[in-house]
Parts: structure tokens; sequence; C-alpha cells
């Protein structure tokens, strides 16, 4: 059940990142408070998911679902740049995220 809590954790993350996109395009209450919210709700279940993981392995795999889907949704909605070694690297932050769940 740790695990669905971390990855819960990475997917809000990923929205208060986005609400910061947002925030550069518009100004609108909404963006800040999806903000808050995203990054509250992730801070929370990476707080609850690190009562039975290891802090060094839950922080590597909240981290990089969180800068790996950033990175993917910037690619899809923002017209971020699709070269092939970002999605390579992209890739590796995903199998090594993978890789810790089986270790760890």
């Amino acid at each position: 059940m740790a695990w669905v809590i971390l990855i819960a954790a990475g997917l809000c993350e990923m929205v208060g990142v986005l609400m910061i996109n947002q925030l550069h395009r518009s100004r609108s209450w909404k963006a800040y408070a999806g903000m808050i919210i995203g990054f509250g709700l992730s801070f929370w279940l990476l707080a609850m998911a690190m009562q039975s993981l290891s802090m060094g392995t839950a922080y590597a795999v909240w981290t990089g679902i969180g800068a790996s889907g950033g990175a993917l949704l910037g690619m899809l909605f923002y017209d971020e740049p699709r070269q092939t070694l970002r999605i390579i690297c992209i890739a590796l932050i995903l199998a090594a995220t993978i890789g810790l769940k089986f270790i760890g």
C-alpha cells in the first residue's frame, strides 16, 4: 500500500508543477489553489509512504515521478522540446524508479 501512496504523491507533485506553469500564463486563483493543493497533498502522501518505506527510496521515487512526469506533460501540453536524447533520459529515470521498487 505504501507504494500506491507514493505513486499518488508523485502524481500530486506533477499537478503542482503543472499549476506553476499555469501561473506563468495567467495569475488565476485556480492555478494558485491547484498548486497549493497539489504540493500539499504530495508532501502529506510522501510522509505517509515514508512510514513504511525508507527515506532514500521514497524520496528518489517521488522526485523521479515528479521530474519525469512533469517533463512528459510539458512535452504533451506545452510544446516543450521532444528530442530523442531527452526522451531516453526520461526513460532512464523511470527505469531507475522501477528498479528501486524491486530492490527497496
